[in-house]
């Protein structure tokens, strides 16, 4: 035990104040009878990890944190908590906790206001608006006093293992307010330590093998997708099942990864260039407004900008994806010899076919992805976040499938006229058009259904490579050591 909580066991807190210390709280041992109770759910005297993760979901917290609570509270190995484990886990945390509780209240009057909460922060190099500082103490009020006593404090952290305030304040800003989902236009934000850490680069390599594996898991429906857009009229009576089968008999199973070693090549580069572009944008805004946190509208542009950064240095090999997703076998002997073939016969200005669209498509797409997000999960926690400042996995990828649905149901016009632009050299028989032409052409030839065509297999994709991502992401984080709980 350190010398601070020897010192505050030693004294329990000023009860005239309400201010009751950790280790002296009055009927602290039936309160942990009761917890004990509630998680045992079969009444053997013992509490088992999957005891725990019902328990912790039911409470709206990560199920991940259990095993974490039983590795360090398992004194005899056996893989469960008697009531004696049990409660010295939560006697060691709640002095933690009572640290850390102490640290923020700076007026020692056993209140945590507004002022203290943005105070802590920016200390440790965190700014936040009084509104986002609000936000959080929400999350913790339970009386509904915008003031969080000891009591409130110690039951919402009380199953997450945190160890002191640097933790905690990690915790926000990834699983509250400040993180804005699984976006490619807007990255996320890193603070100064992160960076110094190697945590930022840490993530971001996570990030680009979740994104890896996730395009390599939906690769088929992506390449059919691809395949609809190009071949419009020709492509109708063709769905999901025989435009596949008529490709693994074309050019066997593996035909339908075509075209996926360069849309797993251009991630790494991509989201490295997005985020530097992201970082000095971000910095000119701020410089320009003299400082201050970005508003979500200034990271809509600065993320939207930082898009079209990427985008414009990234994007021959945008037009090498499609060019080899098409491709018939033999056509091509690989990425090389393609670009060679490109600019033989078509030149340099065929790699930057449809970059217009593709580029002016990124607006609404970032704008109506980021909004929705953005409104859906802060609606969620403002209705139903009670217990904790963490929306949970299910309705993270709930809200992020939503808005990705909507954003793309906007953009996907331009996606499918930016599409036919770069394939336009191969498309036999059809005229060479600007944007307005193709979107004219398409019109008078398919009608509206034909801006949308390809949609479906589109859409059947976003579910699956989210949920990949993210599983793939979590692995890898824990492997690089780059969990989110942890600095």
């Amino acid at each position: 035990m350190g010398e601070d909580e020897e010192r505050i066991c030693a004294h329990g807190g000023n009860e005239e104040n309400g201010d009751i210390g950790a280790c002296q709280e009055p009927n602290r041992e039936r309160r942990y009878a009761k917890l004990f109770e509630q998680l045992d759910l079969n009444k053997d005297g013992r509490i088992d990890i999957n005891e725990l993760k019902t328990g912790l979901a039911d409470r709206g917290l990560h199920r991940g944190e259990a095993e974490e609570i039983v590795l360090k509270s398992d004194m005899n190995s056996d893989g469960m908590l008697d009531f004696h484990e049990f409660s010295q886990y939560l006697q060691a945390h709640e002095k933690r906790l009572w640290l850390m509780f102490h640290s923020l209240d700076h007026n020692n009057d056993g209140q945590i206001d507004v002022g203290e909460v943005q105070h802590s922060l920016h200390k440790l190099g965190v700014t936040v608006t009084m509104e986002q500082a609000s936000r959080i103490l929400q999350s913790m009020d339970r009386d509904g006093t915008m003031t969080i006593d000891w009591n409130e404090w110690r039951d919402h952290f009380l199953f997450n293992p945190f160890h002191n305030m640097e933790e905690i304040v990690h915790y926000w800003k990834h699983s509250h307010m400040f993180d804005i989902g699984e976006h490619l236009t807007v990255p996320d934000e890193f603070s100064e330590q992160e960076r110094r850490s190697g945590l930022m680069w840490r993530q971001l390599v996570a990030g680009a093998m979740a994104g890896a594996v996730s395009r390599t898991g939906t690769a088929p429906l992506d390449r059919i997708k691809v395949f609809l857009q190009v071949h419009g009229t020709a492509s109708r009576g063709i769905h999901l099942w025989s435009g596949l089968r008529g490709m693994v008999e074309e050019g066997g199973i593996f035909s339908l990864w075509r075209g996926n070693g360069i849309n797993v090549l251009k991630i790494a580069p991509e989201s490295a260039i997005k985020f530097m572009s992201y970082e000095q944008i971000k910095w000119l805004i701020r410089d320009s407004k003299e400082g201050g946190s970005l508003k979500v509208q200034e990271r809509f542009i600065a993320g939207s900008l930082a898009g079209a950064t990427s985008q414009t240095i990234i994007y021959p090999m945008e037009v090498l994806k499609t060019r080899l997703t098409l491709r018939k076998t033999g056509q091509y002997s690989g990425m090389a010899d393609c670009a060679r073939q490109i600019l033989k016969t078509e030149g340099v200005r065929a790699f930057y076919r449809g970059y217009l669209p593709n580029t002016l498509g990124i607006i609404p797409y970032a704008g109506i992805d980021l909004a929705v997000y953005e409104t859906l999960k802060n609606a969620w926690l403002q209705r139903y976040c009670v217990d904790s400042a963490d929306p949970g996995v299910l309705v993270l990828l709930g809200c992020g499938t939503i808005s990705s649905t909507c954003g793309q149901l906007a953009s996907y016009p331009l996606a499918l006229i930016r599409t036919r632009m770069q394939a336009q050299a191969i498309s036999e028989g059809k005229p060479k058009l600007t944007i307005v032409g193709q979107f004219k052409h398409i019109i008078s030839h398919e009608g509206v259904p034909g801006l949308y065509r390809g949609i479906t297999p589109n859409f059947l994709k976003v579910i699956p490579a989210v949920s990949i991502s993210y599983v793939v992401y979590e692995q890898m984080k824990k492997v690089l050591g780059a969990n989110s709980s942890k600095l």
